[in-house]
């Protein structure tokens, strides 16, 4: 329960309602309690740390003016609703976001009526809010309709198809954006649209012209303060280009401080009297109020729990290399062995292991911001060049960009390399963030190659391998670290649609994928089964097993993706296309989305830890464990 002594107004908000409760001179020292209880909070559970931090001054002044559930507040990106969590119910549990029966990190529409739309990826919330807000004027009804787009996410094209569409409508639709600018994602924000705003920002003309204005005019309501009011878009785009917004049909407001609860609040009031759609802009540090995220925003985006009082502090000693860091040391490797390598990333610097490839090769990294369509095509532009593009990115980013991957690359062929990371099962971020279904929406595109890794060193080989293959492939592997296998400095290949026998057994053979290898291996030993280690989900080895299936009487298929269309339908259809009917077992992941926890609490709900996987067996074939007591008692 919240300290009533520490937080003496917070602990009286239950909901937005107790907000509104108070007179609006109160609510600067809310703001206060609120990002000290973040901080709080945050340093005890861990979660994403700095975007809430900055939106704490938003929040409360939306959540006190609109009469929320009723009226509708769009969160973009999630990762910035922390606050919004605390004041709409959840106050006393967040503490146990992330955790396994806790809190969603992002807004999540079955956990409470406040989150008006699931958000994971970024830039919906524009389309999103703009929906609703035809839905509502459809109906009759004038709740009204918020869209709060941050944190990189205006960088992506998703947002400009909304602004589009909302500004040319006829009848104009009842829609506020609010463009929360802190000129960052997790990385700094790139591009265009950054420079722009950034010169908006920094005007000191124009910020000295407004201030001088209202000193002169004074009544805003005088016949001269109105006329040039009516004018101040044509001056304002002789200093910045803030008309951009305006000539896409939206109203533009700002760029005002997004720290300043009270004038945040006599904006919003505004806006809320006004129809059609508006633009809010507002200014925002990430991590405000907190100096070490203010000084470290990469570093404090996302924390593990830590001591408010000492900040993050790093682990010392030697660590396993997490597939991250294989990736990471293998592109600056083959760099240096290929001058045709260029890396792409859409926004995920940090997070795809590419800031050592960032300072060492600058002039062939592509951060492309949060724009997953463009980062594949742009990849395909660069392979019709003659360069090697190599697209990081997270298996459920790229999902983003599958209509590129097939019709810009795979159906011309070309030589482009997918590094998918966070393939599989991922864990505390929820099912916004798992990777549960690339081996399916993969494997079934025509001209590509498939790898899933096994180990640390045979994801090393598998991307030198991809890299080497002439047209398009992906290595996919798991987040986090692997088993421990020793990674090599050598950039071998591996024969293309090769498979791995690692151990020859009895009656039935356990055909692996990816990062199930381990525990499969160590189930097969113990049950004396044959274990393959199968590498290529497209192409199969077709030789081997052809072979195992002449030899055994029954197959099983182990994948961290879901069973409907994954590598161990590709098994099935092989077997099928020979006329071979045997006994089958597929064992993946479960046809649902899987809630938020660790990512062995995960596995272990989908039997795919090696308890489970070896409770399936004995479930299908009784026999195995009668064959072992006796094997057992030989011995």
């Amino acid at each position: 329960m919240i300290d009533s002594t520490r937080y003496p107004h917070l602990a009286r908000v239950e909901t937005p309602a107790d907000l509104r409760q108070f007179s609006e001179n109160e609510l600067p020292a809310i703001a206060e309690e609120l990002r000290a209880y973040l901080i709080e909070s945050v340093g005890r559970s861990g979660g994403h740390f700095g975007a809430g931090l900055g939106v704490i001054e938003l929040t409360v002044a939306l959540h006190y003016l609109y009469e929320t559930p009723d009226d509708r507040i769009v969160w973009d990106v999630g990762h910035q609703s922390y606050p919004h969590k605390i004041l709409t119910g959840r106050r006393d549990a967040i503490h146990t976001v992330k955790q396994k029966g806790g809190i969603a990190p992002f807004p999540k529409r079955e956990e409470s009526q406040y989150d008006t739309f699931g958000v994971g990826h970024s830039s919906t919330s524009i389309s999103a809010a703009l929906g609703m807000a035809i839905a509502n004027a459809h109906a009759g009804n004038d709740r009204k309709v918020v869209a709060v787009i941050g944190d990189g996410a205006m960088t992506a094209g998703m947002a400009y198809e909304a602004l589009n569409h909302a500004g040319g409508m006829e009848p104009e639709p009842n829609l506020l954006v609010i463009l929360n600018d802190n000129r960052m994602s997790i990385s700094e924000n790139v591009g265009g649209l950054t420079k722009m705003l950034g010169r908006m920002t920094a005007s000191r003309t124009l910020n000295a012209l407004r201030e001088g204005g209202k000193k002169l005019l004074g009544d805003k309501n005088n016949p001269t303060a109105k006329f040039v009011r009516r004018w101040e878009e044509h001056w304002k785009g002789m200093f910045v280009p803030s008309t951009l917004f305006e000539e896409m049909g939206f109203h533009y407001t700002g760029p005002i401080d997004g720290h300043d609860v009270n004038a945040l609040v006599s904006s919003l009031k505004i806006l809320q009297t006004l129809k059609g759609p508006q633009l809010l802009h507002v200014i925002t540090t990430k991590g405000k109020g907190y100096d070490l995220a203010e000084g470290d925003q990469i570093g404090y985006h996302a924390v593990s729990p830590f001591d408010p009082l000492e900040g993050v502090i790093s682990k010392s000693g030697a660590k396993k290399p997490t597939y991250t860091d294989v990736f990471g040391d293998w592109i600056c490797d083959m760099a240096a062995s290929d001058p045709a390598l260029m890396a792409i990333t859409p926004a995920m610097r940090e997070g795809s292991g590419l800031v050592r490839f960032s300072r060492e090769y600058p002039d062939r990294y592509f951060d492309v911001a949060i724009a997953e369509q463009h980062a594949v095509t742009l990849a395909a532009g660069m392979a019709c060049e003659g360069a090697k593009p190599v697209v990081a990115i997270y298996s459920t980013f790229l999902q983003r960009g599958y209509d590129q991957l097939v019709h810009d690359v795979a159906i011309q062929k070309l030589d482009v390399l997918f590094a998918i990371d966070r393939g599989g099962v991922v864990g505390p971020d929820g099912a916004t963030h798992a990777g549960n279904l690339d081996l399916s929406y993969l494997r079934c595109v025509p001209n590509m190659v498939v790898m899933a890794a096994s180990d640390e060193n045979e994801c090393r080989q598998m991307l030198s391998t991809g890299f080497a293959f002439r047209g398009p492939a992906a290595v996919r592997y798991p987040r986090g670290t692997g088993p421990g296998v020793a990674v090599q400095a050598t950039l071998d290949t591996l024969p293309v649609g090769k498979a791995e026998l690692r151990r020859r057994g009895a009656n039935i053979a356990l055909l692996a994928f990816g990062a199930l290898v381990p525990a499969t291996e160590k189930v097969g030993t113990e049950l004396g089964l044959t274990v393959v280690n199968m590498r290529f989900v497209k192409p199969l080895d077709r030789a081997l097993i052809l072979e195992l299936a002449a030899s055994h009487t029954g197959f099983v298929t182990l994948e961290d993706n879901v069973v409907a269309g994954g590598a161990g339908s590709g098994i099935a259809e092989l077997l099928a296309a020979e006329n071979i009917v045997m006994p089958m077992l597929h064992l993946g992941l479960p046809d649902a989305f899987q809630h938020h926890a660790a990512r062995e609490d995960l596995l272990a709900e989908a039997g795919l830890d090696a308890t489970g996987i070896r409770a399936a067996l004995l479930a299908r074939w009784p026999e195995l464990e009668r064959a072992r007591t006796i094997q057992t008692a030989a011995g």
